[in-house]
């Protein structure tokens, strides 16, 4: 049986109480004393998600296999060291793969009951980016991408840790702290955008965009953001069962977790480019 809590019951939130899938997640009044969601179903529902990013994987390989013999359309060159060849059916694929991806990462966020259908395409697409980072731009670099996988699952765990042992505690200052880092990312992404519109301060702009000691800095405050996420995440997954939200949420807790691991992933993935990059001098 379903029921409603008043709302004056439920804790405040925050903008910033975790990703945007796990913030409208934790809004809910409804509850359930039958099909309650339970940690083994929001864990098994994470499995499958990452097992679509897997079949996202093999379809970028075997993609890349069939256009082997493309003619070139473009190259690009990514951190002045990696050279990317493109055909221009690897590139229209490419381009609907991410538009793809981010309608369907929008429709999970607005839209629940899509999830099921929506989480499944969004990490099908990731999977495929991901793939196409690891065996298109770094060739002959692919190693990264398993050093990224286990740097990221050794990142999930210590986080894990720290959340389930009480080390780190989701409360005011928590919030407060990663508030302060995301307003300060948005506030820096702001100024490089205006900075790039005016002509007299465009050159400083793109002096900083090619500072790789700045690049790596960004990366690194991005990837503890994605980590601070990680943890709002657990608190709302443990309130999802802790409260008994119906069964059907496990899809949009599960969507969230796996939401915030690729993001970590990629995050890392970036870092491990950039160092390669310089490597190569």
């Amino acid at each position: 049986m379903n029921q409603a809590l008043p709302r004056e019951q439920k804790p405040k939130r925050t903008l910033f109480h975790s990703n945007p899938v796990l913030s409208r997640l934790s809004k809910l009044d409804e509850r359930s004393d039958v099909n309650a969601a339970t940690y083994a179903g929001i864990a098994s529902k994470t499995t499958f998600f990452l097992a679509m990013t897997l079949l996202g994987m093999i379809a970028q390989l075997l993609v890349m296999s069939a256009l082997s013999g493309e003619p070139v359309w473009q190259t690009l060159t990514i951190y002045e060291k990696f050279t990317l060849a493109l055909s221009k059916k690897e590139t229209v694929i490419l381009g609907a793969v991410l538009v793809g991806g981010f309608v369907c990462e929008l429709l999970g966020i607005f839209v629940r009951s899509t999830i099921p259908v929506t989480g499944t395409l969004y990490s099908v697409s990731q999977g495929y980016v991901i793939s196409f980072l690891v065996f298109k731009v770094l060739t002959g670099y692919e190693y990264l991408g398993l050093e990224a996988l286990l740097l990221t699952v050794a990142v999930v765990l210590a986080i894990s840790w720290l959340y389930t042992s009480g080390i780190v505690k989701v409360d005011g200052k928590f919030r407060a702290v990663l508030l302060t880092l995301v307003l300060g990312s948005i506030g820096v992404g702001l100024l490089g955008f205006v900075g790039s519109l005016i002509p007299a301060a465009r050159p400083y702009v793109q002096a900083m965009a090619q500072n790789a000691g700045l690049s790596i800095a960004l990366d690194v405050i991005g990837l503890v953001i994605a980590a601070l996420f990680l943890i709002s995440d657990f608190a709302v997954i443990d309130e999802c069962v802790k409260e008994g939200y119906p069964r059907k949420y496990e899809w949009a807790a599960a969507f969230g977790l796996v939401f915030t691991v690729i993001w970590i992933y990629l995050k890392i993935l970036d870092l491990l480019m950039q160092f390669a990059a310089k490597d190569k001098d």
